[in-house]
Order: structure tokens, then sequence, then C-alpha cells
């Protein structure tokens, strides 16, 4: 269970599917929680997959072949019911088993890697999908403990120092690496997990969104314990 009075301005929780995508993202609400507690083993799922590298897709045919018991046969239920409620609605969910995702390590002074705080953008009206079944969980930083790191005076006088362009396109630049996305926790903030099997709605950054983006990031995830994570 996540923790609800942390963020509990900006969550609104649900109990279905029809409703996780209907609700609106209305004043400070810009993320949307499925609840759940889910039956059956995914970590049957994880160990019956050979992890050949950091990250692997699992295609729905190839988790329908898994020889699983009947715990692992209802987690597995649960995952492609997950991925066709998505399909149908029109987004494209992704299964994916991950030992650890690549870090931005060209870039120590500002890095732009998921396990930075960073909100979504994209040029049409979207949202964010997650569920983590197996493994560490995402998390969500409040807005209101958030700071956009372009606008730490340090930080955005050293982006300017190695954009070294014209003044009315430093706006751009900063877009263009996705500089303008990434966050900073102010002082005591904290962040919430969103813990296992609940399935999110994120607020992304588009031109005709009502609210803010969901500020969010990857864990750092255990050494040996993939994650199981459907995203879209």
């Amino acid at each position: 269970m996540f923790d609800l009075l942390a963020v509990q301005n900006q969550i609104r929780c649900v109990t279905n599917f029809h409703d996780l995508v209907s609700t609106p993202f209305i004043g400070n609400i810009n993320a949307l929680c499925w609840q759940r507690e889910l039956p059956g083993d995914f970590s049957e799922i994880v160990n019956a997959i050979e992890l050949t590298e950091n990250l692997v897709v699992i295609e729905p045919k190839a988790l329908q072949e898994l020889r699983l018991s009947q715990h692992g046969q209802m987690a597995r239920e649960v995952i492609l019911n997950d991925l066709e409620l998505l399909n149908v609605y029109g987004a494209s969910p992704v299964l994916n088993l991950i030992r650890n995702y690549q870090r931005d390590e060209t870039n120590a002074f500002f890095p732009t890697d998921v396990y930075s705080f960073h909100a979504d953008r994209a040029p049409i009206p979207t949202s964010t999908f997650l569920c983590t079944y197996y493994g560490e969980s995402s998390q969500i930083l409040p807005n209101d403990g958030a700071i956009k790191k372009v606008r730490i005076p340090h930080i955005r006088s050293e982006l300017k120092r190695r954009y070294n362009g014209p003044e009315e396109d430093f706006e751009a630049f900063l877009s263009e690496h996705f500089y303008d996305l990434h966050y900073e926790a102010l002082p005591g903030a904290s962040p919430v997990s969103m813990g296992p099997g609940h399935l999110w709605r994120l607020a992304v950054d588009h031109p005709e969104s009502k609210v803010l983006p969901c500020v969010h990031r990857a864990p750092i995830e255990k050494p040996g314990q993939p994650r199981l994570l459907l995203i879209c």
C-alpha cells in the first residue's frame, strides 16, 4: 500500500479500469490509481524468463507459452487482462522485465535518465500508465515538494555556460535536451512508492493539459531482483 496521505491532494483512487481511464485530471489531481490486491505468483513469471539483457520486452505470446503453476497462471491472467484492457482503450502497453535501466553517464552534472525525478511530455493529449507487478515500485514526488532543476540558480547558470548561444534560444535548448522535464526534491519532501499491483494513470505535459504533470521516477533496483513492469 502506498502512502496516500503524503500526496492526497494530487492522487485520486478508483476501483475499476473504466474509472481509471474516464476520470478527468482536474485541479491538483494529476495521478489516478486503481488500487488492487492481485492474486497469483508474479515471481514465478520473473524466474521463468531468461534475462539476457538489462531490459527485455515480454511479448504476450511468449508470456502465454510459459509453463507455470496454478499461482503463476493466475498472475499471467492478470497481466494479459491488463494488456487487453489497455489495448482496447487505445494505448500501446509494453511488459518489461528490467535488471536496470541505462544510466546517463555522459552527463554527470545533469543526468536525464529515468532514475531522475521527471515528468513525461507528449505533443498530443495522452497519459502515462504504469504497473509494477514484481520488484521495486516507481515513485511519485509531490508537486509541492518539487522544483524544476532548470530554476535552481547554480544549475541554470551552468546550463547557460554550456549552451553558450543566443539568449532567445535558451529555453528551446532546455526543451530539446529534456532538461526542463527534470526535478529536484525540496528540503523535507519525500517520494511516495506507487506500490506493487496498482495500475496508475499519470498526467503528462501536453499542449491541452489543465493540470501539472505528475513528477515520478524509476526506483533503484535491488541486486538480483528484476522489476516486472507494464508501461505505456
